[in-house]
């Protein structure tokens, strides 16, 4: 998964939590991560701030290792971003590797209708993405999804 950008004006402490908890399953310590942001999960709860959710869920996601559980988190963060009636850029840039992980998930589950449908929405919303390396590597993940899938050009969506 693409890492989400935390380029704030404010110091946001939440986003700076998941942030050092996710250094910490990327050093290796998948269990201990996984235990923390369940930790923050429960913290915030159900109707805690919708981006908090999303970031926590999407990152929650990548600790799991059974391929349903990791579904059933992505679609946690999904729904998280789409509660965000008037989503900011910030959250509207998270929506193409949103739909990126769950193509990446239902394909892995052998649900290529699905896995297809969501790599045309992560497509469809990546225009919001910057000309960074945040916005370049969601774009190329989203591109080799497309070939994994046998989506691209020939089907109108490049």
């Amino acid at each position: 998964m693409a890492e989400h950008r935390q380029g704030q004006a404010t110091p946001d402490a939440v986003l700076t939590r998941i942030g050092q908890v996710v250094m910490l399953h990327h050093g290796g310590d998948r269990e201990e991560a996984r235990r923390r942001l369940l930790d923050l999960w429960t913290e915030l709860g159900e109707g805690g701030d919708p981006l908090h959710r999303c970031t926590l869920a999407h990152y929650l996601a990548d600790t799991q290792d059974d391929p349903f559980d990791e579904l059933a988190w992505d679609l946690r963060a999904l729904t998280a971003a789409e509660e965000e009636q008037d989503a900011s850029v910030e959250v509207r840039a998270l929506f193409p590797s949103l739909h990126l992980n769950l193509a990446a998930d239902y394909a892995g589950l052998g649900r290529s209708e699905a896995a297809r449908s969501h790599i045309r929405k992560a497509r469809r919303t990546s225009g919001v993405l910057g000309d960074d390396s945040y916005g370049d590597g969601v774009r190329a993940a989203i591109s080799r999804m497309e070939l994994r899938l046998g989506e691209g050009a020939s089907d109108g969506l490049l």
